[in-house]
């Protein structure tokens, strides 16, 4: 599961971009992986473990909400999670 959001060019300001993860783990847990920067360059990953995905889901869309307030705008999904499309135009 995966979403790709990215601030709109503006003269002056560098295009960012912002990658949310999810993926299950040997162990049967679930990690979710941030990635941002910008755009062009090497970004910053993050990692962080949940045992449940439920509470993995929850961070992914706390923090897609979080993005979205502060300029990022949705460019695309995958997987096949409806609620993940809301919110994103």
């Amino acid at each position: 599961m995966r979403i790709y959001m990215q601030t709109r060019p503006d003269e002056g300001n560098q295009l960012r971009f912002y990658q949310l993860q999810l993926q299950r783990d040997m162990f049967g847990g679930w990690s979710m992986i941030r990635e941002w920067g910008v755009q062009g360059s090497s970004g910053t990953v993050k990692r962080t473990h949940f045992d449940e995905f439920d509470k993995a889901l929850a961070a992914m869309m706390k923090l897609r909400s979080t993005q979205l307030k502060r300029g990022y705008y949705l460019m695309f999904v995958n997987g096949d999670l409806p609620e993940l499309r809301d919110m994103g135009s």
